[in-house]
Formats: C-alpha cells, structure tokens, sequence
C-alpha cells in the first residue's frame, strides 16, 4: 500500500512513532492494516483488514488475513472471498520451520486456502535479508523443495499454480521493483507486483443469475450489505432477493472499493445500498440473489468430503459425529447423519461403510441446525465447498453434490 502511494509520509511517521513508544519499533508498518488497539499491543492480526491498491495494469482488493491458529475461523472469512492467495514464509532459520514442520499455521493456511477457492498461491519468501539467511539461494531452494510437495497434495499444480518470490517485505525489496543484481545475484524472476499482474483473471460466469454472499451489514441511509458477488451482473434499480427470508429488494447505490457505480461484473468486492429491507433483518451468511433463480435453502445435504486429520480422541468419523461447517460467509454447528459410501481414491469405486478415518475419502449426509443458504459445487463453487472444524482443527474439506428436493428441504 505504501508503495502503490495509498498511504502517505506523514501517516506512516505517526505509525513508527507510535510504534516506538511501544518498543515495537518494527512493527509500524503492520499498523496499515492492523488498525485496532488488541491488534496493535499483541502484535497479531485479528480482523480481516481491507484496503486497496493499484498497479499499471490491475486493480486489487486486499484482504488481510489472520495468521495465528487463535483465529482461523477469521482467517477462513476472508480467504473465501479471494481470488489469489499470497502465502508469506519467513526464510529466517528457525521461523520458516516452525511455522511449517512443527504443527504451525502454513500448512492449515495452504489446506483452507485451497479449499475455500484460492486458485493461484503466490509464495513470498520474507525476511530475506535476515542475517541468518543473507539472500541465500540455498535457503530459498530448501524452502521450494519442502514446501512444494505438500502444496500439490493440497491440490495445487506446482507448474501452473504457484509461484515463489523472494522478498524482504519490510525494506520493499522485490515487492514492487524487481530485485537488483547488487542484492541478489542468482534471482532472475518477477517481483511480487509483477507476478501479479502475469496471474490470469478467475473464471466467472456473468450469464448466470445473480449470487452475493452477505458478510456484513450496517445502516447507512438504508440498509448496506457487503459481500463479493460470485456470479450474474448487478445494476442500480435491480430488484433482488434475499434468501433465506426471501425479503424483496431494490439496489439503489453500489460501490466498489471506494467507489460509486452503475453496474458490477462478478468477482467484485461491493458494498450494496438496499431498500425495502431492515437492516435487523439481514445476517451475515444470508444470500443477495436474483429473483428469478432463488439460492435453494436446506437443513440437509449430500456431500464428498475428504478427512485430513481427526481428533486423537474422536478417531472414528461414523454418523452422529458433529462438527462446526464453515461455507461461504456462514458457520454453523452440522452433524453426519449417514455415511453413504467411502471412495477408493485410486479406482474412484465406492463402497458401503458405516465409519471412515484420517485420509479417507468418502460421501456423506449432512445435517445443520438452522436453513442455510448454498449450492452444489457444480453449479457454483464458491457456494458449495466448505469445510469442517472440530475444537479449533480444520479435519474435512468438502463440496455439495446433492442438495434434497424442494419438498424434502
């Protein structure tokens, strides 16, 4: 943000010198995004911070993300709004391996990361110029050579997918500039900015009926939605719906990023004004749809999901097994009613079982406690993956292949 000129001197002063007086003198940049004061004296993310930036050929929503384990379910909030993740590794000896070998955050991240419709992972290589690391190529290739194997387990394609650039995030080196020779002599690819803007748009459908999640609301001359719209267009004077209480709305005013327009393409970051709804009435995880095509609202569903790693003392997935579902803006307490089938992950062939463990794959009913709002995965996959936690630990991953009929719903 500071070298896209999106925070000026002056500011930035204030927030080293605020900084200093909490003996955190390296911290000041943080305090761009970090803009509470629990943020600020613990030094951890704890919100999902926004802002945004432009290059000479994109424009970018950031959306900042937890990393401490305290605050995944935040994390997961703002992940499934992106389109790009950035990944930041410290190369520093000893950080990088514990964030990474000793059951630290990375792993959780790129897993969640991937589930949640992060397509392209960009991985920065930080803190470079450590004393400890000195811009070593060994250490940078150590990094690709242990990393890499679990990314494409993840389900990222290493070729295609992801990206390692080396930077030193704090000095701005190799972030918007590429990396001089005099810093570093064996590094011949992209800056960060630049590997960006090579990164090809997402894929989305704008034929097809209009989908926004709602993760927040305010009142502001009307009721205010905020949310990423994930397929169809949107016009002011449109008459939408939202869904579950299946409320009759008009868009009167839409802005993206901070700015007023007429119309929106899919994939936009959008605050909404809405009218013909209060603002009690809209909740986080409630969906912004077309009229004609409402998102179908259920208390159950049929799922292929994939176990990671259960719990030492809950080992055994069977059905009555109950966890928390997180799926776009919503979570909410689901139990497995049934497990239908378990999947050989090499054949594909199912097979009848009443219980599966860590690694399985399999197909399962799902059943929640309040009507939720979502999709198959085949239809739109940002309304139908999702993933399962159970006392702080993401344990499943998964996709909605089946919702019930109308009738059964």
């Amino acid at each position: 943000l500071f070298l896209t000129g999106m925070m000026d001197d002056r500011t930035i002063q204030k927030y080293e010198k605020e900084a200093k007086d909490k003996n955190r003198e390296s911290w000041y940049m943080a305090y761009i995004m970090d803009t509470n004061e629990e943020e600020r004296a613990k030094g951890k993310t704890v919100e999902v911070g926004r802002a945004h930036f432009s290059t000479e050929k994109k424009r970018y929503t950031v959306l900042d993300a937890p990393g401490h384990k305290n605050y995944v379910p935040n994390m997961i909030h703002g992940a499934s709004q992106a389109d790009v993740g950035i990944l930041v590794i410290a190369a520093r000896i000893g950080e990088f391996e514990t964030g990474f070998e000793r059951g630290g955050q990375t792993r959780e991240h790129a897993q969640l990361a991937k589930t949640l419709g992060v397509t392209k992972l960009i991985i920065a290589v930080n803190k470079m110029d450590d004393p400890s690391v000195h811009w070593d190529k060994k250490r940078f290739d150590e990094i690709i050579a242990k990393t890499t194997p679990f990314l494409k387990s993840c389900g990222y394609n290493p070729k295609t997918d992801i990206s390692f650039v080396p930077v030193s995030a704090l000095q701005g080196t190799n972030i918007r500039d590429k990396l001089s020779a005099e810093v570093c002599e064996w590094y011949e690819g992209q800056s960060l900015f630049q590997t960006l803007d090579s990164l090809p748009p997402a894929d989305r459908n704008s034929n097809a009926p209009f989908r926004m999640p709602i993760i927040d609301k305010y009142k502001d001359g009307g009721t205010v939605v905020m949310g990423k719209s994930e397929a169809g267009l949107i016009r002011v004077g449109q008459g939408l719906c939202v869904m579950p209480n299946k409320s009759k709305v008009k868009v009167t005013t839409i802005w993206q990023d901070e700015a007023e327009v007429v119309a929106a393409r899919p994939g936009e970051n959008l605050r909404i004004r809405l009218s013909g709804v209060d603002e009690e009435q809209v909740l986080p995880g409630f969906v912004l749809c077309s009229r004609k095509s409402l998102v179908p609202v259920v208390n159950h569903f049929e799922a292929q999901l994939v176990i990671l790693e259960l719990l030492e003392h809950k080992s055994i997935f069977s059905a009555g097994y109950s966890a928390v579902l997180h799926i776009h803006s919503i979570v909410e307490e689901c139990e497995v009613t049934k497990i239908v089938a378990v999947i050989d992950p090499k054949t594909k062939e199912k097979k009848k079982a009443k219980f599966a463990t860590s690694g399985s794959m399999i197909i399962c009913r799902v059943s929640v406690r309040q009507a939720v709002c979502l999709e198959k995965f085949g239809d739109y996959p940002q309304l139908g993956r999702f993933t399962l936690r159970d006392e702080g630990r993401t344990i499943a991953i998964g996709k909605v292949v089946k919702l019930p009929s109308p009738k059964e719903s």
